[in-house]
């Protein structure tokens, strides 16, 4: 017992009378309750409900809370409320996994600090390295990394520390560590080493071996909050599945989108070349869709994501890029169009709907080679998913048209990659003309001081010069 308190601390009572529960009774000051107010907070989550009143007694936290629960807010709330009663630069660190997290987390605390004039830096990859430093030589107040870049400014960026810091968040602890991100936050730790003016909160979505081993490593006693099962999805997420032929997935996606004319969807696909295809294909079919994947630049991904948070597209096609932690609010509908081979990817994908108290829908695409990831995904969750009703006559129907629209984003696809080739040919071709060109200068040059060299051999120069000198 005594073993098991020192891995997972004290556990907090998970079922709060929340319909009497607000922010102002749990400790929250009156500038942040408005602040909440604003940004359409009535009542607090019952992961907030939990973590509020522990992390305003300055206990480390151990935060085990389903996606889409609020606990960005549930982190954010008491760092503002302790840098509103002791104002200091560099306050807080949050790690998270991806950029698009970073940005996200970083808009919650500009939103939430907005009357207190918070500064924020996003520290992630992808961008440059002098500009982020000049940003971290203003010292603001909350520091928001992955945690590679950061490790890139802790050592090499001169005059930069972090040492004094108030607050470590570790967001998305289990996927920080699935990233192969283990050396890095080793890193971080001793750099920062252990602090008893410091608090830690370490979120997960599951508690794996590898987050209790980090537990031990950065936390001071700390109390358990979880507010779900290990592996679960959310109560009002209605989880369908469709079991169709391979060769017949666009059609039905097409035929399902026309279905949701008017709602906001997310289309999760396993590879970037699919997530491109399937946004030009539907595209060409008069949809408004955006894709969102890996190999996007970070301006893009962002410009992707701002463009389905603000509405002006209705439909984000994604790889998993998306699929875990991005609070992008009122997603009606979640397709899965390939099925994660992961099962616990499932249970991220779907929670991008129904998130914070509201309705959603996941309809899940099963073809005859993904029964088996069908199988382990109802195990895990425990319990199994309903039949999505699709009429094949009139799904048929949609055939003709969704095949052209997919010959024509094929040829779409192959004009961007040889736009990419001859782009990369003409960079090659005048990497060569500029270093004929220094070779050439460099040649000048060469042959210049060689001859300087020779009238220097003979003496002229030198004679003359001592002849004027004596003169």
């Amino acid at each position: 017992m005594d073993n098991e308190n020192h891995l997972v601390g004290e556990k907090h009572d998970e079922n709060p009378p929340q319909e009497t529960i607000t922010f102002k009774s749990l400790g929250l000051n009156d500038v942040l309750c408005e602040a909440c107010e604003k940004l359409g907070w009535k009542i607090p989550t019952k992961i907030q409900c939990e973590a509020l009143p522990v992390a305003f007694q300055n206990r480390d936290i151990i935060g085990l809370a389903e996606t889409g629960s609020g606990k960005t807010g549930a982190f954010a709330l008491p760092i503002l409320q302790a840098l509103l009663a002791s104002p200091q630069r560099l306050f807080a660190l949050v790690l998270t996994p991806t950029r698009e997290l970073a940005y996200q987390i970083s808009e919650q605390f500009e939103a939430l600090g907005s009357s207190i004039g918070v500064k924020c830096a996003v520290i992630v990859g992808g961008m440059d390295m002098m500009s982020q430093s000049i940003v971290l030589a203003k010292k603001p107040h909350i520091v928001i990394a992955t945690p590679g870049r950061l490790v890139d400014h802790l050592e090499n960026t001169k005059g930069f520390s972090l040492r004094s810091i108030r607050y470590l968040v570790m967001d998305e602890a289990d996927r920080i560590l699935n990233m192969d991100f283990e050396v890095d936050l080793d890193k971080i730790l001793k750099i920062l080493s252990s602090s008893s003016t410091r608090s830690t909160y370490l979120y997960s979505a599951t508690m794996t071996k590898k987050v209790a081993k980090l537990q031990r490593a950065s936390l001071r006693d700390p109390v358990k909050v979880e507010v779900s099962d290990k592996y679960s999805t959310v109560e009002k997420l209605q989880q369908s599945y469709l079991f169709i032929p391979a060769k017949y997935k666009d059609v039905y996606l097409v035929s399902i989108l026309n279905d949701m004319s008017g709602k906001s969807v997310i289309v999760f696909s396993s590879t970037c070349t699919t997530t491109l295809r399937l946004a030009l294909l539907t595209r060409n079919l008069g949809f408004t869709t955006v894709p969102l994947h890996g190999q996007m630049s970070q301006t893009k991904r962002l410009g992707a994501l701002n463009k389905f948070k603000g509405k002006a597209r209705s439909i984000l096609i994604a790889t998993d890029v998306a699929s875990r932690g991005l609070d992008i609010p009122h997603v009606d509908v979640v397709i899965n169009y390939d099925i994660p081979t992961h099962s616990k990817d499932y249970i991220h994908r779907v929670g991008r709907t129904a998130r914070a108290g509201r309705s959603g829908k996941s309809i899940t695409f099963v073809t005859q080679y993904d029964i088996e990831l069908y199988q382990r995904i109802e195990y895990l969750i425990g319990k199994q998913l309903t039949q999505y009703v699709a009429h094949e006559d009139e799904v048929m129907l949609l055939l003709e048209r969704v095949n052209e629209a997919d010959r024509q984003a094929r040829i779409q696809i192959k004009e961007i990659d040889d736009g990419k080739k001859d782009n990369r040919q003409k960079r090659k071709r005048k990497d060569k003309q500029n270093d004929d060109l220094d070779e050439m200068k460099s040649s000048n040059k060469k042959r210049k001081h060689e001859y300087n060299d020779s009238e220097n051999g003979f003496g002229v120069k030198k004679h003359l010069k001592k002849k004027r000198i004596n003169k």
